[in-house]
């Protein structure tokens, strides 16, 4: 009876790591832009650290970083979104 009760609260709770599989707000628009091909207009995120990512984001937030678009885009996140964002991006290889 007791595993059968440990089988029913792991089944409710869900995959493990479902939740982190969820990517943050904003996340998951990133790929419509930076795909995985290294040398494309648009720079492709495989391969780059969490630190990278966010310094860039805080980079073109305070527009210290030259942009087209990326400036409006991270001006919409907090450093602490940013920060979500670019850990979820490098944990999954960038993409």
């Amino acid at each position: 009876m007791r595993i059968l009760l440990l089988l029913a609260l792991a089944a409710a709770a869900g995959p493990a790591g479902a939740a982190e599989d969820r990517p943050p707000p904003g996340a998951s628009s990133c790929s419509g832009c930076h795909g995985p091909i290294a040398g494309a207009a648009v720079p492709t995120l495989t391969g780059l650290s969490a630190e990278s990512i966010a310094g860039a984001l805080a980079a073109f937030r305070a527009g210290t970083r030259p942009a087209t678009v990326m400036d409006r885009i991270a001006k919409g996140f907090t450093e602490e979104e940013s920060r979500a964002i670019a850990a979820w991006l490098a944990a999954r290889g960038g993409t």
